[in-house]
């Protein structure tokens, strides 16, 4: 039976899970045990023709280190098949079922097809593990989208909740309190970390915990004075774009009293009392200089300066850089930018408006930041205009919310979301986000055009992908607005292009057409290096060319060399916001872990 669709049905409702659907077989639950009992015995029997019998032609599975180690894609039966046979008996995966705890198989519209959506779990030798299937509703014996996902290691299991420490040795008659030990232990007096964190801001600390509930010694290095100063200061009006429960971090979920979308200063300290619950180990006001693998010893030798000038030589058998997926501020090349007389900043650099009441401001760029900056100056009484470089991607924060409503606003744990958010291979995402991107575009047909009016030039993201896939790509090029296109559509604020700068002089921009764009201020929102630059800074150049580009899109769809083995041995990256964080600080913690206990090599 099929979902019946009225005419005029919302296409966000089209989108969202449905349940009133039953089938006149079977139930839906039924239709998964037979599939996941048909699964397991293929697999038993290495029985490639059964196998392919159980998954459509344009079929898709992403294993998450269940099977492969690895985060891997396969976007067609055969790859599918193939990449099972050639695992399985390592891993031997077996006592499939439908998971006890979880979400119960349902009827739902993922990309446009109606499927039945199960949580599943199953055990390998080496773990316990989760997944998702979808079984197409017109053929409900046959699999379309299967995810499989590491969820713990046998005998190394996290010690949380029922398993968590007794505290006896918290109990300190006559000996050192738990403060003392505490402080001795961040300071590494007689040990090295069994892992480096390079970077204090959300995705370090995360992966700190995780690791720590695992029992892996780690240590993170912050340059900044404090933890959570990476949020405090940046510019003053800044807070999340997305809303809080997406935002969730692990062990520690925000108050159910926060605002829906979080400002700066409060994820700040935020992250501040989240270190210092987990027990995360971190050196705040320390830099990281530079690093060299040894490969005779398996281990890297990486050196750091204090915040009171002393250097530290540390020996870590593995590197993550979590410091973002930025280098440093990136100041556009442009000659003539020398000949202004007033002040240029990075928008790094901008913390508010204030200062600037009544007076001329150019904003060299078009992305998030740019907007937020331009809104707050104008907000502040400053007269702004924008420069335009490129196209950009922009949306409502209502239509964006969609890409995160499918998943996060229909009653599941965030556990459950988060496996069915990341259970599809890049060209099941793309065809979702380019649905999505097609209803945030009759959503925002109104404002789009008011901006259009006014000279901006839009696109609509790669591949017609929107935003997400602007993030994808390369983490730039696209507003959500929160209220500043709405002041360039009434003209508060506006827009110049940078092909019509002639070049700049001592009192602002001179046009091609000779008029003069006076200014007192000139932001640069120019964005930040490549993190490949970064890695070639503090690793060297053989290093940088041996791990290759860091984010965007490898050739199966997945993020380049991030939150997975790189080429460098003891190498990782984890990067992105507080969603990404949270999904795959587990993911790398478990690949550490497995190397750390010798499950992988």
């Amino acid at each position: 039976m099929k979902l019946k669709r009225d005419e005029g049905t919302d296409m966000q409702e089209l989108m969202m899970d449905r349940h009133e659907v039953r089938t006149d077989v079977l139930s839906d639950a039924e239709y998964v045990e037979n599939w996941l009992t048909n699964f397991e015995d293929a697999l038993d029997a290495r029985d490639r023709t059964m196998l392919e019998e159980l998954f459509v032609d344009d079929s898709h599975w992403r294993d998450l280190v269940a099977f492969t180690w690895d985060v891997t894609p396969s976007d067609s039966r055969d790859a599918i098949v193939s990449t099972l046979l050639d695992h399985q008996q390592g891993v031997q995966a077996r006592h499939f079922k439908i998971a006890k705890g979880h979400q119960a198989p349902r009827r739902v519209i993922r990309t446009g097809k109606e499927v039945i959506e199960a949580i599943f779990q199953f055990e390998t030798a080496a773990g316990r593990c989760l997944g998702v299937l979808r079984l197409l509703c017109e053929d409900p014996e046959r699999a379309w989208v299967m995810s499989t996902s590491l969820r713990e290691l046998k005998g190394y299991e996290e010690k949380v909740a029922g398993t968590r420490p007794d505290g006896a040795s918290t109990r300190i008659f006559g000996g050192e309190a738990w403060a003392k030990q505490r402080s001795k232990e961040r300071r590494y007096d007689d040990r090295e970390p069994s892992v480096l964190i390079v970077g204090g801001g959300q995705n370090g600390l995360m992966l700190a915990a995780r690791l720590r509930v695992l029992g892996v010694d780690a240590l993170v290095v912050e340059r900044l004075p404090k933890v959570g100063d990476v949020w405090r200061r940046r510019y003053s009006a800044l807070a999340l774009h997305n809303e809080i429960e997406l935002n969730h971090m692990p062990y520690m979920p925000f108050p159910t009293t926060w605002p829906k979308y979080l400002p700066k200063d409060m994820l700040g300290d935020w992250l501040e009392t989240y270190a210092t619950a987990m027990e995360c180990n971190v050196w705040t006001g320390t830099e990281f200089l530079e690093g060299r693998y040894d490969e005779e010893h398996d281990r890297w030798t990486a050196r750091v300066r204090r915040d009171d000038g002393s250097e530290r030589i540390l020996h870590p058998r593995h590197l993550v850089f979590a410091n973002g997926v930025v280098g440093e501020p990136n100041m556009p090349d442009i000659p003539t930018l020398s000949n202004f007389k007033g002040e240029v900043m990075h928008a790094q650099g901008f913390d508010s408006g204030a200062p600037w009441r009544g007076r001329n401001v150019l904003v060299l760029g078009v992305g998030n930041s740019a907007h937020d900056i331009a809104q707050d100056l104008h907000g502040h009484g400053a007269n702004v205009k924008m420069i335009q470089r490129s196209s950009i991607t922009v949306f409502s924060v209502k239509a964006a919310s969609i890409n995160h409503a499918i998943y996060y606003k229909d009653g599941l744990s965030v556990e459950d979301c988060d496996l069915i958010a990341t259970s599809g291979t890049f060209q099941v995402q793309l065809r979702g986000y380019q649905l999505a991107t097609q209803r945030m575009l009759e959503i925002d047909k109104d404002l789009l055009a008011a901006l259009k009016a006014r000279g901006m030039k839009l696109d609509i993201g790669p591949e017609g992908g929107g935003h997400q896939m602007k993030i994808r790509r390369n983490h730039g090029g696209y507003y959500l607005n929160v209220g500043c296109s709405d002041l360039i559509a009434n003209g508060d604020i506006d827009i110049l292009h940078y092909g019509e700068v002639e070049r700049f002089v001592a009192e602002g921009a001179l046009m091609k057409d000779g008029s003069l764009e006076q200014a007192d201020l000139i932001v640069a929102a120019t964005g930040y290096q490549a993190p490949a630059e970064v890695v070639r800074q503090l690793l060297g150049q053989q290093i940088a060319e041996k791990v290759g580009p860091i984010w965007g899109l490898d050739s199966g769809g997945e993020m380049s060399n991030m939150y997975k083995p790189t080429p460098q041995k003891g190498l990782w990256f984890s990067g992105g916001g507080f969603a990404q964080g949270r999904v795959w600080s587990h993911y790398v913690a478990l690949q550490i872990k497995a190397r750390e206990v010798g499950i992988v090599q």
